[in-house]
C-alpha cells in the first residue's frame, strides 16, 4: 500500500465515510433484506444521517464519489425514496466549472478559438455532471449541438481515488470474509474499468454511432449523433435534443396520451441491444432519458455500456422466458447452467429460494418496479449461496431496474413480463435471419469445407486400426488394478494381524505347560512365540506408518 501523504489522506477520508455509514441503519436496511421476499418500500424507517447529509458528504469525497452516489441513485432495491431522491440531484445538480477554465480544454483539445468553431457557444452550463458539463451551441452552420466539456485534471483525480478504493478492496478481501465473498476487490475492478472508459469520450462517440445504427429503425427512439470533427478524447459534440427528464413529465399529459406504442418499442429496443446485438445503452436512468415535444424518446450519455458475447445472449434469452412465463425452476436451471461453482456451493437452497421469488412476483406490473430488482435479488441470492454468476447478469438486473423506472411512468399498468415474452420471439426470429446472412453462411460452409477435407484421412485411420485390432478407446474412469492391489493389501494385513494375535494366544497358553528350556525363568518355547509376535507387530506398524505408499499417488 503506498504510503505517501496525498495517498494517506485519501485512505483517511475513505476511512472516515464508511466509519460513519458501515454501521448505518441506511445499509444494515439494505443487508438484512430477506432474500426470498422483495423490499417493502411503504414501511417506514428513521435513520440517523439524513438524505441531504450522505449527498453532501459524497460531493465533499470528490467526483469519484459522486459518480459512485449517481449508481446508488438508480437502485431502489437498495436505499429508501427519500434517499434516491436526494442522490438524484447529483446526476444534474453538481456545481459547473467556471467557464473560462472549460474555454480552455476545449480551444487545446480542437485547436481552434470557440469563436472560429462555433457561430454561438452558451457560457452558461445546461447540465452539470460529475465528470463534465453540457453547453449549448451552434455549429457555423447554423446546426444546434450540445457540447460535453470533461472538468480539467478530472482523470487524474479519478484514477487515484479508484487507486485508494483498489487498495481498500484488496485489504478488505484478505482479512475479511464479507469482503472476500462478495469479491470486493473484482467489483471495484471492474467499476475502474467502465469509469476511465467514461474518461474518454471519443469512446462515447463511437458507441453513440454504433447505437443509433443498431436502433435506425425504430421511429419513436432518438439517439444523437456525434460531430467527430468537433470531438476528441475530452470534448464531445452531438445534435442537441430538446426535451425534459422523463420523470418530470406532468400528470395531465400522461392521462392525454396513450404511451403503450411508445413504451412496448422502448422494451423491444432494449432487447433486442441485450439478445441481437450484444451491445446496449448499460445506465438508462431517467436523467439519461429526455421526453421530446413530439412524443419521441432520446437515449442520451453512452459513457456506460454492456457486451454480451454470442453464447451468453442466447442464455439470456432462455432467461428472460423463463422470468416472463415466472417459471421458478427453469430461471434457477439456467441461472445454474451459467454459474461457477465451489464446494460450498448449495444449489438446492438457490434452486427453492429462486422459485419462491419468481412466484411472489408473478402478477406484478410495471409500477411495482420488480422486474430488474428481481434479477438483482437473484444475484445477492447466489453470493449468499457461493454460486457465481456472471457479471453481466447484475447488468441486465440494473438495465431492467432503470427500465422498469421509465415504463412506471409512462404506463404504470404495462405488463413488462408479457412485453418480453413478446418481443424475445420476434427478436429470436429476427437472430435466426440474422444468421442467415451470406457471410455466416460462408463461415459455416467453410466450416464444413474443412470437415469433409479431413473426414476420409479420419475415416481410413478409424477403419485401419479397426482391421489391425489397435483400436483403443480411452476412458478416465476407475483404476481397477489400484483398487485391487489396496483390497489385496488391506487383507493381507488382517491376514497377518490374525496370525500375530494367534501367536500371542498360542504363547500364553504354552506358558502354563513346565519345561526344562527356559528363557528369563520362563518357558523357553512360550518366550520364542511372544518375541515372534513382538517383532511381527513391531514391523508391521512400522511398514503401515511410515512404508505405504499413498494410493493416489500411485500411477
Amino acid at each position: 500500500m503506498n504510503a505517501n501523504p496525498t495517498k494517506v489522506r485519501q485512505y483517511y477520508k475513505f476511512i472516515r465515510f464508511m466509519l460513519k455509514y458501515w454501521n448505518s441503519d441506511i445499509f444494515r436496511q439494505t443487508s438484512d433484506v430477506a432474500l426470498n421476499e422483495l423490499v417493502d418500500e411503504d414501511s417506514e424507517h428513521e435513520f440517523r444521517q439524513s438524505p441531504e447529509e450522505l449527498v453532501e458528504d459524497l460531493k465533499n469525497m470528490g467526483p469519484t464519489y459522486i459518480k459512485l452516489g449517481q449508481l446508488l441513485s438508480t437502485r431502489p432495491d437498495l436505499l429508501p425514496d427519500e434517499y434516491l431522491e436526494a442522490l438524484a440531484n447529483l446526476q444534474d445538480n453538481v456545481s459547473p466549472v467556471p467557464f473560462e477554465e472549460l474555454k480552455q480544454v476545449i480551444e487545446e483539445d480542437l485547436g481552434t478559438k470557440i469563436s472560429k468553431a462555433f457561430k454561438t457557444f452558451d457560457e452558461k452550463p445546461i447540465a452539470s455532471a460529475s465528470i463534465g458539463q453540457v453547453h449549448h451551441a451552434e455549429l457555423l452552420s447554423g446546426k444546434p449541438v450540445a457540447v460535453k466539456v470533461q472538468r480539467p485534471g478530472i482523470k487524474k483525480q479519478f484514477i487515484e481515488d479508484l487507486d485508494t478504493l483498489t487498495d481498500m478492496a484488496e485489504m478488505a478481501v484478505k482479512h475479511l470474509e464479507m469482503a472476500k465473498t462478495y469479491a470486493l476487490d473484482e467489483v471495484f475492478e471492474e467499476l475502474r474499468h467502465i469509469l476511465i472508459n467514461e474518461l474518454d469520450y471519443r469512446k462515447e462517440a463511437q458507441n453513440l454511432k454504433t447505437l443509433g445504427k443498431n436502433l435506425e429503425y425504430f421511429k419513436h427512439l432518438l439517439i444523437p449523433q456525434p460531430v467527430l470533427d468537433y470531438s476528441s478524447s475530452r470534448v464531445i459534440t452531438m445534435e442537441f435534443v430538446t426535451g425534459r427528464k422523463i420523470t418530470s413529465l406532468s400528470p395531465l399529459r400522461r392521462l392525454g396520451n396513450d404511451f403503450s406504442e411508445l413504451v412496448d418499442e422502448l422494451v423491444e429496443a432494449y432487447l433486442q441491444q441485450i439478445i441481437n446485438d450484444g451491445f446496449a445503452h448499460a445506465d438508462p436512468h431517467p436523467g439519461n432519458i429526455k421526453f421530446t415535444e413530439d412524443n419521441k424518446i432520446a437515449l442520451i450519455d453512452l459513457g456506460m455500456v454492456a457486451r454480451f458475447t454470442p453464447q451468453l445472449q442466447e442464455q439470456l434469452i432462455e432467461l428472460l422466458l423463463a422470468l416472463s412465463n415466472s417459471n421458478g425452476e427453469q430461471t434457477a436451471a439456467t441461472l445454474l447452467k451459467m454459474s461457477e461453482f465451489t464446494e460450498d456451493s448449495d444449489k438446492i437452497r438457490f434452486r427453492k429460494t429462486v422459485s419462491n421469488v419468481i412466484m411472489e412476483s408473478e402478477n406484478s406490473r410495471a409500477k411495482d418496479l420488480q422486474t430488474g430488482r428481481i434479477l438483482i435479488q437473484l444475484n445477492r441470492l447466489a453470493i449468499n449461496t457461493q454460486i457465481r454468476l456472471p457479471v453481466e447478469i447484475n447488468i441486465l438486473g440494473k438495465i431492467l431496474l432503470n427500465l422498469d423506472q421509465i415504463v412506471a411512468q409512462l404506463d404504470p399498468e404495462f405488463d413488462l413480463r408479457a412485453a418480453i415474452q413478446k418481443n424475445v420471439h420476434e427478436i429470436m426470429r429476427k437472430k435466426m435471419l440474422n444468421d442467415l446472412k451470406p457471410e455466416n453462411f460462408f463461415s459455416m460452409l467453410i466450416e464444413s469445407k474443412n470437415l469433409l477435407e479431413h473426414l476420409p484421412e479420419r475415416l481410413n485411420r478409424i477403419t485401419q486400426n479397426l482391421a489391425e485390432n489397435e483400436f483403443k478407446i480411452q476412458i478416465d474412469a476407475i483404476d481397477e488394478k489400484r483398487v485391487t492391489d489396496g483390497f489385496q493389501k488391506v487383507a493381507n494385513r488382517i491376514t497377518l494381524g490374525l496370525i500375530i494375535a494367534a501367536t500371542i494366544i498360542g504363547a500364553a497358553m504354552l506358558m502354563q505347560v513346565p519345561s526344562d528350556f527356559t528363557i528369563f525363568g520362563y518357558p523357553g518355547l512360550a518366550m520364542v512365540f511372544f518375541m515372534l509376535a513382538a517383532i511381527g507387530g513391531i514391523v508391521l506398524s512400522y511398514v503401515i506408518i511410515f512404508r505405504d505408499e499413498n494410493l493416489n499417488n500411485k500411477k
